[in-house]
């Protein structure tokens, strides 16, 4: 017995339920269970090597507004419009995003092998919508962390934007400045 392209498209949209729930279940309370931890561990180092990360790939470092210490998240750079940014898929309580608020914006991005200064600018709301939906387009695993897909209508992106913070990326020049360093 074979199945129509219409049983096979329905226990594909199961399977990708079924896996959006999981990749939900990991980051539940908007952080990273054990599993996701290691694996986040994982891309960091990978997304940080030279020949190994994706283009868009990257590493996030900046200090821990209570420890003090640098902390290393893996992140998907999203090109729009000639500028670079970076969204938080796990909305606004997200510990990079309430790291990078209490440093003032400043951190280092590693991209294949090579450490930037820089400065993040949060983007407000009213802008997100375009940014997000190409996000989506980069990071197929934030999918189910948005609950959208790249091709969702405008006004979608619209309504999720407050919920999902969005930053522009901007080279610090000058001398190489520590992490968390005031922006010069």
């Amino acid at each position: 017995m074979t199945e129509g392209p219409t049983e096979a498209r329905s226990i594909g949209r199961a399977v990708v339920a079924e896996v959006a729930a999981l990749k939900r279940a990991m980051y539940r309370g908007g952080r990273p269970n054990a599993l996701m931890r290691l694996m986040n561990r994982l891309d960091v180092l990978m997304y940080g090597a030279w020949r190994l990360s994706p283009r868009q790939a990257a590493v996030l470092k900046v200090v821990g507004r209570r420890s003090g210490t640098v902390t290393s998240v893996p992140v998907a750079v999203t090109s729009y419009r000639g500028a670079e940014f970076l969204v938080s898929m796990l909305g606004p309580n997200s510990n990079w995003v309430r790291n990078i608020r209490a440093a003032g914006g400043t951190a280092v991005l590693r991209r294949r092998g090579r450490e930037t200064p820089i400065l993040l600018e949060e983007i407000p709301s009213e802008h997100r919508a375009e940014i997000l939906r190409r996000y989506l387009a980069v990071a197929p695993g934030a999918r189910p962390h948005l609950g959208l897909n790249p091709t969702a209508p405008l006004p979608e992106f619209h309504r999720i934007a407050p919920g999902h913070p969005v930053f522009r990326i901007h080279e610090r020049h000058g001398r190489p400045a520590a992490v968390g360093a005031a922006p010069a």
